[in-house]
């Protein structure tokens, strides 16, 4: 259903930067002593000027919702004071996006598209497990203030209740993807289930410590979630990685392959 004008004009919250991508950095051990995931370039043909357009568009309006969505939540927020605020006309917004809600969906999913698109360029000596740890680390890591401040941006995203379907759709859509990534890295023979499996396991553990992360009470001192350090995603992204695809065959078989 298409919401309604508001009564009155009401200017735009300040827009939230674009997440960023970062260097690597985890509790154990520390960054200079981990190698990168970024070490092979990837290959990715460069998408047409249409699609960049799309894209620019898809994130202008965004990062707009998600300014409005963090100042008012979801309910108080339209669809017509998004596009209004976007620059873009009603009709264009609903091109884009069917509901308001999915608006925002660009931006919670690109933390793990910067993940799959680490894990698929890594080096192919590096063990699956240690490359998908490697390359949370590095997706949820913030590089400077500015990619920390988007991430605190996320933060009041995945807090509220009205946007759960969206962030439920977009954890499936990373899982999805990454079966196949996960398949060639562990190569011809591999039993899909294992695979299935273990993108299960690892997508879960990156919802889980991105939730548990936002479910944090601001800290006394900092006055929100920490995004470095103890505590910030990254590092919580590879301890749920441990915890949770640890026993899985399919790393035992990766090794046996890789070793032969």
């Amino acid at each position: 259903m298409i919401d309604s004008p508001a009564p009155t004009e009401q200017a735009a919250p300040t827009e939230p930067a674009a997440l960023a991508g970062s260097p690597s950095a985890t509790e154990r051990p520390s960054a200079t002593e981990r190698p990168s995931v970024t070490e092979r370039p990837s290959r990715t043909e460069r998408p047409s000027l249409n699609d960049r357009r799309r894209a620019a568009t898809q994130l202008e309006i965004a990062t707009t919702a998600a300014a409005f969505f963090a100042e008012r939540g979801v309910e108080a927020t339209s669809a017509e004071e998004i596009a209004r605020a976007s620059g873009v006309a009603l009709r264009t917004f609903y091109r884009y996006f069917r509901t308001k809600e999915e608006a925002v969906a660009p931006l919670l999913a690109d933390g793990g598209q910067r993940w799959l698109a680490l894990i698929a360029a890594a080096p192919a000596g590096l063990a699956v497990p240690e490359v998908l740890e490697l390359a949370a680390v590095e997706a949820l890591t913030p590089a400077d203030e500015r990619a920390a401040e988007a991430l605190r941006w996320t933060r009041a995203l995945l807090t509220d209740p009205g946007l759960r379907r969206v962030w439920q759709a977009v954890h499936q859509d990373s899982e999805d993807a990454l079966v196949p990534i996960l398949a060639e890295r562990c190569g011809a023979g591999t039993d899909p289930l294992e695979v299935r499996l273990a993108a299960a396991a690892a997508t879960a553990a990156i919802r889980v410590a991105l939730e548990s992360w936002a479910a944090t009470a601001p800290s006394p001192t900092e006055g929100d979630a920490p995004t470095e350090g103890p505590g910030a995603p990254g590092p919580l992204a590879a301890r749920c990685l441990c915890e949770l695809t640890a026993g899985l065959r399919l790393w035992a078989g990766a090794d046996q392959a890789r070793a032969g």
